[in-house]
């Protein structure tokens, strides 16, 4: 009953700590979610930077399994390139290490003051209060590997069981237990933090403890792999060599473990500590020989995988130069709507296609491209936000409020293109099959939409096209009068009761029409903004 209830508080104890690791990590992430992924997405050539990048990162959020999820989500976005994030998956491994060393010289001791000062953040009304939960759950993960301390007190005098994890076992049975422990708990931290309790009771031998933090490595990219499931071959590409990189590591090790492993048990010193620098010294050093490699390292990715090229052209982004002025962010604005206008009629175009046929991979272009206008909007708000300071004349903030408006006006079509995208998800859940003349019907509305589309495009190339109001053009009345006559058809086709894909389209015209409306919003701003040279109309900053 004894050996129960201790099995119990263990297991406990162990899952206080995981839930307590993936709370710090989130809550990092929503502090500062944004800034870390335009610091990946800031790595450069040099694989060196891409490196420290990730271990710097992977330091801060405490999950290496994470840093690699971001890296895919950047990379499928197309903002990241996959030779730049070998280098970031490199470093996170080096970044999960603070953990052990942490845990290796007693950090849990202070984990009290660290739940205690977070608990009193989160209370208080300061501009420190949204640090207070992380700082909580990262005294929370501390106490609970001191629980887990406690907890495996009473097994040091249990012979037979320090005896049998103490005395050398065969190093791949430890190393494919420390795997499969990591792939499901889905951190290797949670293992490495284990270890290391374990080695400090004396229940583990360090010849034990080290071929399993080996394991934990590999168990470790698990979540990668999960992750890219519904991914392009890019992200697949990212996932493979984290797995490919870990593996790797352990191949270069384990050789060097088989052979001097047996001296392990004879060290003398702070076990705990010598486990925590076996760890650093095994990611800096695999890190390192694979970094200096990472040429023909992603060369053989690209052999296994192909080329993998893009689905679709990504939209360059656009950043803030120092030698910018508000004219030549003016220019680079009107370029990039042009560019995101066309995106998006080509998103519709997608969007239609996947809903008259039932192709999977058309389907899962269309949601790739409208998750990727989404991470679009947030760049472009960070951009606005920074062009901000380069306004010296009142028409040029006029001026950029315009721009702003016409973006939004952008992403307003996003939501409508969106709108009609969870059409095909209903159609897909529910199982409905779209007839013959129903297909037609979309088919005919599509055509008269990308016909405004193109109507629009033009205009937006035409620098004479500068009038205060713009009329609706035939294009758009063509258009209203398609929506009006699909309308009618599919009220008349509702009446049949064993028309069930007719109510379905119901939504689909009225998110069309919406669409329509859109489009003639966006339409009647001004598609090519002058600014007036002004020099006697500078803002006063002190009003």
């Amino acid at each position: 009953m004894e050996i129960l209830q201790l099995v119990m508080t263990g297991i406990t104890a162990i899952i206080l700590f995981v839930f307590g690791l993936d709370n710090f990590s989130r809550e990092i992430e929503q502090i500062s979610g944004d800034r870390f992924r335009k610091f990946l997405g800031s790595a450069t050539n040099i694989p060196i930077f891409g490196v420290l990048i990730g271990a710097l990162v992977t330091m801060v959020i405490q999950s290496s399994s994470a840093t690699s999820v971001i890296s895919i989500g950047l990379v499928n976005a197309g903002v990241l390139s996959f030779k730049n994030s070998v280098g970031i998956i490199f470093g996170s491994n080096i970044g999960t290490t603070i953990t052990a060393q942490l845990v290796a010289f007693k950090l849990t001791n202070f984990a009290p003051i660290f739940i205690i000062i977070g608990f009193i953040l989160t209370i208080t009304n300061s501009k420190a209060s949204i640090f207070g939960k992380a700082v909580f759950y990262f005294g929370f993960v501390f106490f609970s590997l001191n629980l887990i301390s406690s907890t495996l007190e009473p097994l040091q005098s249990n012979e037979a069981l320090v005896s049998m994890l103490t005395e050398a076992q065969n190093p791949l049975y430890a190393l494919l237990i420390g795997c499969l422990f990591t792939a499901l708990v889905q951190s290797s931290s949670v293992t490495t933090g284990l270890a290391i309790i374990f080695t400090q009771q004396g229940v583990l031998g360090l010849e034990n403890a080290v071929p399993l933090i080996l394991g934990a490595n590999v168990g470790t990219t698990a979540t990668a792999f999960l992750a890219v499931i519904s991914l392009d071959v890019s992200a697949k590409k990212v996932a493979f060599s984290h797995f490919l990189f870990n593996v790797g590591g352990v191949l270069l090790f384990f050789p060097v473990l088989l052979i001097f492993g047996y001296k392990l048990a004879e060290y003398d010193q702070n076990p705990a500590i010598a486990l925590a620098n076996i760890h650093l010294i095994f990611n800096v050093t695999a890190s390192l020989i694979f970094t200096a490699f990472i040429t023909p390292f992603t060369r053989f990715v690209d052999y296994l995988f192909g080329e993998g090229k893009m689905d679709f052209e990504r939209i360059e982004l656009l950043t803030l130069k120092q030698d910018d002025n508000f004219e030549s962010v003016k220019q680079n604005l009107d370029t990039s709507s042009e560019q995101l206008f066309r995106f998006l009629q080509e998103n519709y175009n997608q969007v239609t296609l996947s809903i008259e046929t039932n192709y999977t991979g058309v389907f899962n272009s269309a949601e790739k491209r409208i998750e990727y206008v989404n991470y679009l909007k947030n760049q472009y708000m960070h951009y606005f936000s920074s062009a901000v300071i380069l306004i010296n004349q009142k028409n040029e903030s006029k001026a950029l409020i315009k721009l702003i408006n016409q973006f939004d006006y952008l992403f307003q079509i996003h939501d409508s293109i969106n709108d009609l995208f969870n059409v095909k998800r209903v159609i897909n859940e529910k199982y409905i099959e779209l007839k013959g003349d129903l297909l037609l019907l979309i088919r005919g509305l599509s055509i008269k939409t990308l016909d405004v589309f193109d109507e629009i495009a033009s205009e937006m190339l035409d620098m004479k096209h500068q009038s205060e109001r713009r009329l609706l053009s035939a294009k758009e009345k063509e258009l209203q009068h398609e929506i009006n006559d699909v309308s009618r058809s599919l009220l008349v086709l509702m009446a049949d009761t064993s028309r069930e894909d007719a109510g379905t389209l119901i939504n689909f015209v009225t998110y069309s029409q919406r669409l329509k409306d859109k489009l003639n919003n966006f339409a009647n701003l001004h598609v090519k903004i002058d600014v007036p040279a002004d020099s006697n109309n500078e803002l006063d900053l002190k009003t």
